[in-house]
């Protein structure tokens, strides 16, 4: 996987792999890109990163399925706001401080039940804290997990002031 593609704004570049990792692991919503026919499509999950992979669940059909299985090519977004500032009454005063990361790579539906308890374990360990979860089988079943094959990750911090 490469790290940091060129931006514009180099001095709010995050390149370092650790902090692009922390900032997925702390962002509670994913928005996944996809390509529908010849239009994009995007929609907001719940997810859980491992190494550089990503872990996603939906039902069973539905578009996103359709999509992927047309085009697994994605590209994923998240976000941590951390403040908006203020000023007098110029609009040049207000300013956001944020993180994101941007990746791109493939999806794919795990097939195998090792890979589809790996993913659901860790999505639901992202969100609960814990790593010991029993999926009643006929929940397990219904459930698809996806999972995202990274090849690119970028980040851009506008930092709070201290």
């Amino acid at each position: 996987m490469t790290l940091a593609d060129k931006m514009r704004r180099h001095d709010k570049a995050i390149t370092e792999a650790g902090e692009l990792h922390r900032i997925l692991d702390e962002a509670l919503v994913l928005h996944l890109g996809m390509i529908d026919g010849r239009r994009p499509y995007v929609v907001p999950l719940n997810f859980a990163r491992d190494g550089d992979e990503l872990w996603l669940h939906c039902a069973s059909e539905g578009r996103k399925l359709r999509c992927l299985s047309a085009d697994p090519t994605v590209c994923i977004e998240v976000e941590r706001l951390i403040e908006v500032t203020s000023g007098p009454a110029a609009c040049g005063d207000w300013t956001s401080h944020y993180e994101s990361v941007i990746g791109f790579g493939s999806a794919e539906v795990a097939t195998d039940d090792e890979s589809r308890q790996r993913g659901l374990q860790a999505i639901m360990g992202k969100y609960s804290g814990r790593r010991d979860w029993q999926f009643a089988p006929e929940t397990f079943a219904k459930t698809v997990i996806v999972r995202v094959r990274l090849d690119s990750l970028t980040g851009k911090r506008s930092p709070a002031k201290t």
